[in-house]
């Protein structure tokens, strides 16, 4: 097959379904061979139906049924793209669950699981496409290497009633930017993504705002975030890492981070009232917050 990918090889995890689903079948559209990870038992015959539904298109893939929040499964992604197609190219970071509750009734369970999968299980397979990436860098083939890890609008900028998902985003957000500073030697580039997008996660808490309409442009339709992803994923992208964006619908955004604001500095030590007064007064000349999503919003959940 043709395309921008073509040649390349890609893993997606959390791919059975919703986001996962939709890359792996764009990256697979152009031209990438795709191994489509998803948990064992039920979730692996959606893997398995991603897989046929590529090889009916023309395309190349095979199932990796693992859980890439552990070290085993993580590895095992990356095995099987190397058995298979002897490389790995690009990893898509995509698999997620929640587990919403307010911080007052969240349990250490709920909020272990949610970091777990979300977090964990983007370090790892990361960890280990990286170790191959290093390798083949220090063999004298330096690989043109993609991550593109799933990031959301509630690690951005916070949101009610979900503090695991979010702190569990904002920490792959400080992943994504650690891996493109230290793996930009080995060939390595990586950036984020804040979808809103409709998906299991997304469609129970936001059934009428995630609605497909019956006529027109599917605003929320995850397949709208996935060319993003494969350019990010693709050799195209060359020059751009350690960056993140939100998508949703025909919109990309380059979302900005954290950067020093107002500043005042009396050369001295403060008082605690000294030092009140003047954080008052540099948030009256703060620049009021802005957000791509606001708190609540459905773009808030990415989700398989």
């Amino acid at each position: 097959m043709t395309g921008i990918c073509a040649g390349r090889v890609a893993a997606v995890t959390g791919a059975g379904r919703g986001l996962g689903r939709a890359h792996a079948l764009a990256l697979a559209a152009e031209g990438a061979r795709v191994v489509v990870n998803e948990l064992p038992g039920t979730s692996a015959g959606k893997a398995r139906r991603v897989v046929d539904e590529i090889r009916e298109r023309g395309g190349e893939a095979v199932v990796h049924s693992g859980d890439v929040s552990t070290d085993e499964g993580a590895a095992a992604l990356v095995a099987t793209a190397l058995d298979a197609y002897g490389r790995l190219d690009t990893l898509v970071n995509n698999a997620g669950i929640l587990r919403d509750r307010m911080l007052v009734n969240l349990g250490e369970d709920d909020w272990d699981a949610v970091v777990a999968v979300h977090l964990k299980g983007h370090f790892l397979p990361l960890r280990h496409a990286a170790a191959h990436w290093r390798a083949e860098h220090k063999a004298g083939r330096t690989p043109q290497a993609r991550i593109v890890n799933t990031t959301s609008g509630a690690g951005l900028l916070g949101s009610v009633g979900q503090a695991n998902y979010a702190a569990a985003k904002a920490g792959i957000v400080a992943l994504t930017l650690v891996a493109a500073a230290e793996l930009a030697r080995y060939g390595v580039q990586a950036n984020a993504v804040a979808p809103a997008a409709r998906t299991r996660m997304t469609e129970r808490t936001f059934a009428a705002t995630m609605a497909a309409p019956e006529h027109g442009f599917d605003a929320m339709a995850p397949a709208n975030v996935s060319p993003l992803v494969v350019w990010l994923g693709s050799a195209h992208s060359a020059g751009v890492t350690g960056q993140v964006f939100a998508a949703e619908a025909g919109r990309i955004t380059v979302m900005e981070g954290w950067h020093p604001g107002p500043v005042t500095d009396k050369g001295d030590r403060w008082t605690p009232k000294e030092a009140g007064e003047a954080v008052r007064g540099l948030l009256a000349g703060a620049r009021v917050p802005g957000a791509v999503y606001g708190v609540g919003h459905p773009g808030m959940c990415d989700g398989s």
